[in-house]
């Protein structure tokens, strides 16, 4: 997601082998259908030397093609930081024209049961290229999905088809890989992107599509973006299509995220009014607004990380901001939660008054 826009005449992904019709193919795109893409896929790079980021990373798996000693990858991160890219690049730089017919990609959020791996894969591994030495290569995106029966079944077939086939496994988490998995692949991690790494894609995202950006309103795109490049195009190419120019607010009102002057005014009632006052103001905000509390939680955490507040003040609301987030994610209500968060920061500032009293 970090280089120029993909070549018109090559398709986005490496094709089939005999699948019953679920491998992933696309056909090549022209300019008229590329203008329809979303614009993850419109900018997403199509050779290694168009990526920006990774870049000990990218040098390392370039070495291993020029020697022609790739070994099983195995690539994991947080999504969005040129997991998947990378390895289609890689594909392009192995094969060249011959790219399609030499690698297969699955994704194993679809396909994520032992057949996969009986059928497609096994079958796509087992056979050679007539015409061609070499390799092969399957990439199994979103392999944290796979089922722990698929997982122990791959290992035998890594193993059996070493001679003629290398694996790319792609994963979010990689705790959700069997140790026997990672201990056959040579690891690589995606760290999220740097901001001004983010920024530098999207400038040149921002002049190819002719984007009127002011310099708040991509400040905020970069925040909320997280270092992740897919949710930042995302992000820019759903605001652009509801705003002209695309300011701050623009980008937080298309998001649903609290705009920093409503945290500001929430911190503010929390600290400063007492607790019907302050329950009643935030519920209206959140009502009139439409804030998820969870949301509301992690602005308020990262406000108060540069709030000065005595140290046992800071540990006893950060202790319970993580409490109230662990409720919401397991079903709780939301305003049985906002009541606790109020309490939570009249408590936080009883305790600053004893401290200063006793100081």
């Amino acid at each position: 997601m970090m280089g120029d826009a993909m070549d018109v005449d090559e398709p986005v992904v490496v094709p089939t082998a005999k699948s019953k019709g679920k491998g992933k193919a696309v056909a090549p795109i022209g300019d008229a259908e590329s203008d329809n893409l979303p614009w993850v896929e419109k900018y997403r790079p199509t050779h290694l030397d168009e990526l920006i980021s990774h870049q000990d990373i990218i040098s390392t798996i370039t070495r291993f093609i020029d020697e022609n000693r790739l070994p099983h990858l195995l690539f994991y991160g947080p999504p969005g930081t040129g997991k998947t890219s990378t390895i289609l690049a890689c594909a392009r730089r192995l094969y060249g024209a011959r790219y399609r017919s030499m690698a297969l990609e699955l994704n194993a959020s679809d396909e994520r049961g032992i057949d996969v791996v009986r059928e497609q894969i096994k079958t796509f591994a087992s056979t050679k290229q007539i015409f061609s030495s070499g390799f092969k290569l399957i990439i199994l995106d979103e392999a944290d999905a796979m089922t722990q029966v698929a997982q122990n079944a791959l290992r035998r077939v890594i193993e059996k088809y070493t001679r003629n086939v290398r694996f790319c496994i792609i994963c979010n988490y990689v705790g959700k890989i069997i140790p026997a998995l990672q201990s056959r692949c040579t690891r690589f991690r995606f760290a999220p992107l740097k901001e001004d790494q983010i920024r530098t894609r999207l400038d040149h995202v921002i002049e190819s599509e002719g984007i009127s950006i002011t310099e708040d309103g991509l400040q905020a795109l970069l925040k909320l973006s997280l270092g992740d490049m897919r949710r930042a195009l995302n992000i820019l190419q759903a605001t652009h299509a509801a705003f002209n120019p695309i300011t701050e607010q623009a980008i937080y009102l298309c998001t649903g995220s609290p705009l920093p002057s409503d945290i500001s005014q929430i911190v503010n009632w929390l600290f400063n009014e007492d607790f019907a006052t302050a329950y009643t103001n935030i519920q209206a905000l959140r009502v009139q607004h439409g804030l998820a509390l969870a949301d509301i939680i992690t602005e308020v955490h990262e406000t108060l990380a540069v709030i000065e507040l005595p140290g046992p003040v800071r540990v006893l609301l950060f202790d319970k901001l993580a409490e109230l987030e662990y409720n919401l994610s397991t079903g709780c209500t939301e305003k049985a939660q906002l009541s606790a968060l109020v309490g939570s920061f009249k408590l936080g500032c009883d305790l600053a008054e004893k401290l200063s009293k006793s100081a």
